[in-house]
């Protein structure tokens, strides 16, 4: 079997799209049972984090170990790549370690590079232009809830940031249509925007974006690595909100997601993320790690269960 990355959701088709989800939601329903399936015994995961993180750190090591496998952290204090080694030669010396690498850093075209020489599979678990982990679990939690989501409608409220972008990317996998609400001058990269033609629709008032959605979901103003522009981007976000009257434009049966960690009275109401009625955010905190199971699992072997 050829190797396959996990770089964006593009690199993977509609059909096996939808089958990782369908897997995801498979192996949630096999935990809870108590009926794991366990067939990466003596596998290993190399997770290499250059911007810390608590539900990806704590999800892939969990979801490895769960499946029989192991992982291994490693941050820039603990490799080479902290002082200066190339990508390349990282990527394949660790590939003749481990069986799998996910890597969360800041630079997209660096993560290309180390993909390029790994021999074994790589994980985008976050760059600074996707982020493709989360959205298998948001779309897994849709449709826990609310079914296929081809044909819905999904409201993205705030910056044209990396989890817009693979918004923008699934809703050209998917069949659904995005409404992008941002200030102006936080638009996502304009390339993408043309790529995506007509599945995507862009807006400047989250009210209009909001009016008939199946599902709405933001995220932090200001990103990791943007902290010095936290109090411009509070000014220029104002009115951007999403808070249970700006819900109430939505449909009736409408879901709310936020990738987290939120900054509540910020981007979301502390009311809107604790109705449980409508903020589905735990359910989707947890499919991260179900949904990457699944993933390692299809990437290491092709979607079967019986290695």
């Amino acid at each position: 079997m050829s190797n396959r990355h996990f770089l964006s959701l593009d690199d993977v088709s509609r059909e096996e799209l939808s089958s990782i989800i369908d897997r995801a939601i498979e192996l949630k329903a096999l935990r809870r049972q108590g009926l794991e399936e366990r067939p990466f015994v003596g596998k290993v995961l190399g997770m290499i984090f250059e911007k810390s993180s608590t539900r990806t750190r704590v999800s892939f090591e969990a979801g490895m170990a769960q499946l029989g496998g192991s992982a291994i952290f490693l941050s820039p204090r603990d490799t080479q790549l902290g002082r200066g080694e190339p990508i390349e030669d990282t990527a394949r010396v660790l590939a003749r370690m481990v069986d799998i690498v996910m890597v969360r850093t800041f630079s997209h075209e660096g993560l290309e590079r180390f993909a390029q020489y790994s021999s074994v599979p790589v994980i985008n678990a976050l760059t600074d232009k996707l982020h493709p982990c989360q959205l298998l679990a948001d779309l897994q939690t849709f449709k826990e809830h609310r079914g296929d989501i081809t044909g819905k409608t999904v409201a993205w409220v705030g910056d044209g940031n990396n989890m817009c972008q693979s918004y923008m990317n699934a809703a050209q996998q998917c069949g659904f249509t995005l409404h992008i609400a941002c200030p102006k001058g936080y638009e996502p990269e304009q390339h993408l925007l043309d790529a995506a033609g007509d599945s995507v629709r862009l807006f400047h008032d989250p009210r209009v974006a909001v009016e008939g959605c199946d599902l709405v979901t933001t995220d932090v103003w200001a990103s990791m690595g943007q902290e010095e522009e936290q109090k411009q981007r509070m000014r220029d976000f104002e009115g951007f909100k999403v808070d249970h009257a700006l819900m109430a434009l939505a449909n009736p049966d409408a879901i709310f997601l936020h990738c987290l960690p939120a900054h509540r009275e910020e981007e979301v109401s502390a009311a809107l993320l604790e109705d449980e009625n409508i903020s589905k955010v735990w359910d989707q905190a947890e499919n991260r790690m179900h949904a990457q199971k699944a993933l390692m699992e299809f990437l290491l072997t092709g979607g079967r269960q019986d290695v």
